[in-house]
């Protein structure tokens, strides 16, 4: 049976509150560090205008039925024809390669190493600390039941099968503050914490994607589409609910 557990308040004060305290300041100064190492990196022109292209060519797949017949087959053949359409590839020309594309610029491999150092060594460090000074400690309670397979990831550092799952260690602890203070950050640095580096590379940058394989993919499902303008069908369900309201 497992056994329940007085915690001590100078646990609460000395090991839990301080552990959390030092999270959260390693999290925000390791944002800040990592801005200031962070450079802005410059677009390629060419794949900014094929992203664009793409955009278009989905609005209007999406807005098809709502523009006239001739106005969308006018659009598509802008887009699709064979002979200087948008969403036109070439045959001969070679498809690239987005991450070749990515570390073959110096700058953007030296971004993601300062961004890999940024996050490895603060870690570390801070887990060396946490090894060292507070290992074994009982640092908190769940306040409410969990089952067995919860032991393992709540009690680390503790080998003691009769203590209840519910008590987390303060090495647990540690990795819950980890992977758990995201939200936190968010509210305290704004919403530009919510995005990563490697998503801010790919907005910025172009990273993952394949130019040829999405303009193919938009000029085949705008040849295969079945045009059917909405606008007529739209006075006539006007016109029947017009005729139900005046019987």
């Amino acid at each position: 049976m497992a056994e329940d557990l007085v915690l001590d308040t100078a646990i609460r004060d000395w090991v839990l509150i301080p552990l959390s305290v030092v999270m959260v300041l390693i999290g925000i100064l390791r944002y800040f560090v990592s801005k200031l190492m962070r450079s802005s990196p410059t677009p390629d022109a060419k794949m900014v205008k094929e992203g664009q292209v793409v955009i278009r060519a989905r609005n209007l797949k999406v807005g098809a039925n709502f523009i006239p017949p001739r106005s969308f087959r006018t659009r598509r053949f802008y887009f699709t024809n064979e002979e200087n359409g948008l969403l036109h590839v070439p045959k001969g020309e070679a498809p690239t390669n987005p991450q070749a594309a990515m570390f073959s610029d110096p700058n953007m491999a030296m971004d993601m190493m300062k961004k890999n150092l940024s996050m490895i060594i603060p870690q570390t460090l801070t887990f060396a600390w946490v090894n060292f000074f507070f290992s074994g400690f009982v640092a908190a309670k769940i306040p409410f039941p969990l089952t067995q397979r919860f032991r393992s990831m709540l009690q680390n550092g503790i080998d003691l099968s009769t203590v209840d799952v519910s008590y987390v260690s303060s090495r647990s602890w540690y990795f819950l503050n980890l992977f758990g203070l995201r939200g936190l950050f968010s509210l305290i640095l704004g919403d530009e914490n919510a995005i990563d580096d490697t998503q801010r590379m790919m907005q910025m940058g172009g990273f993952g994607f394949d130019a040829s394989k999405s303009l193919g993919a938009e000029k085949d499902g705008l040849d295969i589409i079945q045009h059917e303008w909405a606008l007529p069908r739209f006075e006539q369900r006007a016109e029947s609910v017009l005729r139900k309201l005046v019987k």
